[in-house]
């Protein structure tokens, strides 16, 4: 990806301070300004200690925005992620306490830790842009990403709690972040002292945003780029490779992801291109190999490269 279309542009600028302190993984912040723009969340997946976390945080201090992170463990309870009411005695009246899920980057860190109970508390939260406490509706911060990690090592089962397709399906993007090569762990043992103690400044505002936010929203596609997204979610919900293939979520946010990343590149309308760059980041987590197939080494990743060049793509 790239996101030189656009110069000196809010985007560049967020992207360009986020760069000063995370080495690499200039794909992972490019995705994370995709689902900004597209209003979606990701699942951010990989190893631990590959910097989700600095990611997280220096993207939310880039755009001007607050940041929370929230520790998920089985213990924890819906209210203590949206908020609960208290009795001010002082005031004498009933108050509202809201939670860390008021904020515009939210780490949902170990999402699998905690019981479906309170998994399902980010759901009205992801979906509508709100959340209800006693009784109450209260609208979330704009722009409004959650960032979901989960625990992949092995042994995992126990004591976590899988997420369900329903809640997978919520997150529009999945990204991988792997480990750096060997001259960026250099470079991040080198300035490891600076890197820790971030100083990230806001480039950006949520309001600056928020109205790039609206400017995506009227790139074009045009119908035999529609057509070419069907086309792949059509292949894959007919593949034999599949135990089940992607819910209408994935045209949506395959609609919406290439529309981000072509005002991204600095162009009005959508290409083919752009549909097969997002494709892996919101296919991944939609599509499940048949149990057989996975058993011989089949992934997600090679039945959707399939897909990708099996479907023809539009004439310019």
């Amino acid at each position: 990806m790239s996101s030189e279309g656009r110069g000196d542009s809010p985007i560049s600028k967020v992207l360009g301070e986020v760069s000063r302190f995370v080495v690499g993984k200039r794909d992972v912040l490019e995705m994370l300004m995709v689902a900004v723009l597209s209003e979606g969340h990701i699942l951010l997946e990989g190893p631990p200690g590959v910097g989700k976390t600095l990611i997280a945080k220096c993207f939310a201090a880039a755009i001007g925005g607050t940041f929370r992170r929230i520790q998920m463990t089985p213990d924890l309870l819906p209210a203590d992620i949206i908020g609960t009411t208290y009795y001010d005695v002082a005031r004498g009246e009933w108050r509202v306490r809201k939670g860390p899920i008021f904020a515009n980057v939210v780490l949902a860190d170990e999402l699998n830790r905690c019981t479906p109970k309170t998994q399902a508390a980010l759901l009205e939260a992801m979906q509508e842009g709100q959340v209800s406490i006693e009784g109450r509706v209260f609208l979330l911060p704009r722009p409004f990403l959650v960032l979901g990690t989960q625990i992949h090592t092995a042994g995992a089962g126990a004591g976590t709690y899988p997420l369900t397709e329903l809640q997978i399906d919520r997150f529009a993007y999945r990204v991988y972040v792997g480990y750096p090569s060997g001259e960026e762990e250099k470079e991040i043992i080198t300035r490891i002292d600076e890197i820790e103690r971030p100083e990230v400044r806001a480039v950006s505002s949520p309001e600056e945003l928020a109205s790039l936010v609206e400017e995506v929203k009227r790139v074009k596609v045009l119908d035999p780029v529609k057509d070419y997204i069907i086309g792949l979610i059509t292949h894959l919900r007919r593949s034999e490779e599949l135990l089940e293939g992607p819910s209408p979520r994935a045209s949506i946010w395959l609609y919406k992801g290439a529309r981000a990343l072509a005002y991204m590149e600095g162009r009005d309308y959508v290409v083919p291109d752009d549909v097969k760059r997002v494709a892996p980041h919101v296919l991944y987590h939609r599509v499940r190999v048949r149990p057989e197939l996975e058993a011989e080494g089949l992934r997600p990743e090679e039945v959707i490269a399939g897909a990708l060049k099996r479907v023809e793509v539009p004439k310019a």
